[in-house]
């Protein structure tokens, strides 16, 4: 649950985003710009952190009265080299904070963390990840937690689709470029699975709420429904002119988590009541209207 250090929204001195360059702090930053809040974007260009000096460059950065939000990772982590990666980064980060202590961090974290479950989870769920992407976002909350003593909040977010997503993962981004190029769809097996699958910018949304309260605690950013991959693809095929097929294939392996992934999000529309997240087919409508006019695949 969050709890909030003000009550009445307080605009911040400034908000610090490591990882604007990417899919998602990308749309962080676009977010917070929009709100009017006076921000410093930093990408690999002002700062690698696996550099020997990267700490105190990042320090040098910071300011005492901000708003960090860490978003950057090697992102999936798929293996130990990655994970150990992960971990450069994030001790960089804890040694910047330590030589330049900043007013609040925000952590972009991921629903991974959460062992599976048949019920909807929670944020007060099970935190014992099936991955190595999983264990690595849960090891660098716990080492935020433990090296930072000011407030700090941890944002997971499910599975993420937007119009600049960058990885073309299976799902409403892969499908979307998919149908809009005539191309048919293949599902993993039937596409029989469950998931939930959360619009990039209502994680943006979120996040500025939380700078605005300088919240500290966990959030879920879901939009607490699920769907099957197959009606994902077919609702892609059909909001595009073209004769896309959507085709079963025969699955390897098992169904990740159990074919089921259902979230309750009751804990962040209860701490921001007048926030709510889109359902699929409402993100997904807007999202290929979007992709239509822009012209982008």
């Amino acid at each position: 649950m969050l709890i909030h250090d003000f009550e009445t929204g307080q605009n911040p001195s400034r908000v610090v985003v490591l990882g604007a360059s990417g899919f998602i702090g990308g749309a962080i930053h676009r977010t917070l710009i929009r709100a009017g809040f006076p921000t410093l974007p930093i990408s690999r260009a002002e700062v690698e952190l696996q550099h020997a000096q990267a700490s105190d460059k990042l320090a040098g950065l910071l300011e005492n009265n901000d708003t960090l939000v860490f978003v950057s990772a090697k992102a999936p982590c798929k293996d130990l080299p990655m994970l150990v990666e992960n971990l450069q980064l994030l001790r960089t980060v804890c040694n910047s904070i330590k030589m330049k202590p900043v007013a609040h961090v925000i952590y972009i974290s991921s629903d991974a963390v959460y062992k599976d479950s048949p019920n909807a989870l929670t944020e007060t769920s099970c935190a014992e990840p099936g991955s190595i992407h999983g264990a690595m976002h849960l090891a660098r909350e716990v080492a935020l937690k433990q090296e930072f003593r000011g407030p700090l909040a941890i944002v997971r977010p499910t599975l993420v689709y937007g119009l600049d997503d960058p990885h073309n993962s299976y799902g409403p981004n892969r499908f979307r470029r998919l149908a809009s190029a005539g191309k048919d769809i293949v599902l993993f097996g039937e596409g029989e699975e469950r998931r939930d699958h959360v619009d990039v910018d209502d994680v943006a949304n979120l996040v500025h709420l939380i700078v605005q309260h300088r919240s500290r605690g966990v959030a879920n950013a879901v939009s607490g429904e699920v769907v099957s991959f197959r009606d994902l693809a077919e609702f892609a095929s059909k909001s595009f002119e073209s004769n896309v097929k959507v085709k079963g294939s025969m699955r390897i392996g098992l169904i990740p988590h159990n074919g089921y992934r259902h979230f309750d999000n009751s804990m962040v529309t209860t701490a921001f009541p007048n926030f709510r997240f889109k359902g699929w087919r409402e993100g997904l409508s807007a999202l290929y209207l979007r992709s239509r006019v822009e012209g982008q695949a």
